[in-house]
């Protein structure tokens, strides 16, 4: 174990124990694929509180780990902020990294934001609840567009703009997938699984001959997420003709 892992884990058990000794509700900050993917490997190691990870939104790639007293249903630590331009006349074309360089310009932390959905000339950023009231105080300008934001309900469920890819493949093994979403050779593709490149729902997955299963959130670093759609049917060569939403 790596002397950051040490520290994770050591951030883990403190939160699991506050929750366990004094019943209440404890999260961690935002984490990466690499950190929930340890956070599943020494689950077992915790006190006997239950545990979830959430990022607000069902298909959020980084997520909170909760620790959560015995009974409690409802702990959302996460609040969800609408950013739109002032004016979309005047407003530029906004990407995923001109929104997180303003954040970042502000001297807010990375860990305690969660993922930034595009929504044609919207965007909505999950982040941390007791930093919401600073970014909407401070955040004024993306880029050249002044900008309004407005935090939202947690019961609106964004999803972000996807492309749908279709195409068979010999069978739904994680490696042929990657061909087929990225456009790619699968022995090229495959080599990013063996960097330890790929997760399937926050796990690193090593394997290229995993089986994908239907509504599995593939990432890959530095390629991008799809959502392993659906099988839709077996072709009479024997082929499986799949669905995917890839995210744009």
């Amino acid at each position: 174990m790596t002397k950051e892992e040490q520290l994770l884990k050591n951030r883990f058990l403190d939160l699991a124990n506050t929750t366990y000794q004094r019943n209440i509700p404890t999260a961690t900050d935002f984490l990466t694929l690499y950190e929930q993917d340890f956070f599943y490997q020494i689950k077992k190691e915790l006190p006997p509180v239950d545990t979830t990870l959430s990022g607000g939104n069902s298909v959020s790639e980084r997520k909170m780990a909760f620790f959560l007293p015995e009974g409690l249903k409802e702990y959302f630590p996460i609040a969800i902020l609408k950013i739109t331009p002032v004016s979309e006349k005047f407003a530029d074309q906004l990407s995923h990294r001109d929104y997180l360089g303003a954040l970042m310009s502000l001297g807010i932390e990375r860990s305690v934001l969660g993922d930034i959905i595009l929504a044609q000339q919207s965007a909505y950023l999950y982040c941390k609840e007791n930093m919401a009231a600073y970014i909407i105080e401070n955040l004024t300008m993306v880029k050249h567009t002044n900008i309004h934001i407005l935090q939202v309900d947690k019961a609106e469920e964004i999803y972000p703009e996807f492309e749908e890819i279709c195409g068979s493949v010999a069978s739904p093994r994680l490696d042929s997938v990657l061909s087929l979403a990225f456009h790619g050779s699968r022995s090229r593709l495959s080599g990013l699984i063996e960097g330890k490149k790929v997760f399937v729902n926050s796990r690193l997955i090593i394997s290229n001959s995993y089986q994908l299963k239907d509504g599995d959130i593939i990432s890959v670093r530095g390629y991008g997420k799809f959502i392993y759609k659906e099988t839709v049917k077996i072709t009479k060569k024997g082929r499986a003709y799949i669905s995917l939403n890839k995210y744009t």
